[in-house]
């Protein structure tokens, strides 16, 4: 089949890579013109601009956005409407909110371009190992390019689906990194609560391998913690600030709206946001009120 990828960075990189080596051709574009030349020396078709994009496109087009969400998006879809026709197919492949890519399906849908919301798990492996693609929009559409999903996707039948109407493809994407939140915390503590017990010495590295076959929390997450681990058993030079993108936040807000109990996933979250905070307000003020009600002693910095 044939193209478009607007977005060259590692994950449109390397997932019009990864289509181009099942046999497609993919006409691709970034704002940055080293990117594209970079993506042209791996086999893709050189644009330019979105004008020049659609135009190297037969139709009815197929086109990929694979660009920061928020603005980035939205300045892509705005500027593409006016340029796509009828039957025409626009995909977000990007971390969207759910509420967004509703809405610009009903947007571009006035002109009768169709819109698919594509929850993309994978990050940097997914061009060798294939991508977990969750998909939200017109079922026609997604049957009509299902050869690209199958390329893009860990096997023909696997890891892949149409999962519903406009928006829930990326609403499946953001439960999925809410839970990618709660998993990863758990990991995390319990490593460092092994690390505390130093009476026992547990050498990280060697638990992770242990783990990695035959117990019940085996898993790809785990043999990425084995990676990291034996890079860098002590994990030096690594602060300890871990930033979140926005789904996580996003899954949090709509298990408020809903009245559906997320303590493990909501936790996680909130400590993302202390891992952020070097000297947190609220512990001094613990310590000062101890001081005021108990005369405890304060520790000085």
């Amino acid at each position: 089949m044939e193209l478009g990828m607007i977005g060259l960075g590692r994950m449109g990189a390397n997932m019009s890579e990864r289509l181009i080596a099942a046999g497609h051709r993919v006409v691709a574009t970034d704002r940055a013109r080293a990117a594209v030349e970079q993506s042209a020396n791996a086999g893709t078709v050189p644009a330019y601009s979105l004008e020049e994009l659609v135009g190297k496109l037969p139709t009815p087009r197929a086109l990929w956005m694979m660009v920061p969400s928020g603005d980035p998006t939205e300045e892509v879809v705005h500027a593409l409407r006016p340029l796509l026709d009828a039957g025409d197919v626009l995909i977000d492949g990007g971390n969207s909110n759910y509420k967004d890519s509703m809405r610009r399906a009903a947007y571009v849908g006035e002109r009768k371009i169709h819109y698919l919301d594509v929850g993309t798990s994978g990050g940097i492996w997914g061009r060798t190992e294939g991508y977990s693609l969750m998909i939200g929009g017109d079922k026609d559409a997604v049957d009509r390019l299902r050869p690209i999903f199958e390329s893009l996707a860990p096997a023909k039948d696997l890891g892949w689906g149409h999962v519903g109407p406009s928006g829930a493809g990326h609403f499946a994407k953001m439960v999925h990194n809410g839970i990618e939140y709660g998993m990863m915390e758990a990991m995390a503590e319990g490593f460092d609560l092994m690390q505390r017990k130093t009476e026992f010495a547990f050498d990280a590295h060697q638990i992770a391998t242990i783990w990695q076959y035959g117990s019940v929390v085996r898993s790809w997450l785990l043999d990425l913690t084995v990676r990291a681990l034996e890079s860098n058993p002590k994990l030096d030079g690594i602060a300890p600030w871990v930033e979140d993108s926005g789904e996580g936040r996003w899954t949090v807000m709509e298990s408020i709206d809903l009245a559906c109990p997320m303590p493990a996933i909501t936790l996680s979250l909130l400590r993302r946001f202390r891992s952020r905070d070097a000297a947190p307000f609220a512990d001094k003020l613990l310590a000062a009120m101890r001081q005021q009600f108990g005369g405890h002693a304060v520790k000085k910095t």
